[in-house]
């Protein structure tokens, strides 16, 4: 099954009601928010009504999985890696007990 990626890229700020009740049927509320849709043609004239302001890629794996993607891609690298923890020991480390 095939799903329209929809992320809106400009504002809703100063539109008619009409243009922000549409946005708000998509779930778009924040700019570069990003939802996923079934494609029907439904979906496709809401977009094709605000095609200005969203970008559309169409995907074709499932919902939660293009999401997990999306959240996946803009997390930031940590800046740190982890060496070793202080109360781990690895079995060369560990005290003899005799």
């Amino acid at each position: 099954m095939s799903f329209f990626k929809i992320t809106l890229q400009r504002s809703a700020i100063g539109l008619p009601q009409r243009t922000r009740d549409v946005l708000a049927a998509l779930g778009l509320r924040k700019r570069h928010q990003v939802v996923v849709h079934a494609v029907n043609p439904s979906i496709a004239g809401l977009v094709f009504s605000v095609k200005e302001l969203v970008q559309v890629s169409e995907v074709s794996t499932n919902r939660e999985e293009t999401l997990a993607k999306v959240k996946a891609a803009r997390r930031p690298a940590p800046g740190f890696t982890i060496v070793s923890r202080r109360h781990e020991q690895t079995t060369q480390d560990a005290p003899e007990s005799s």
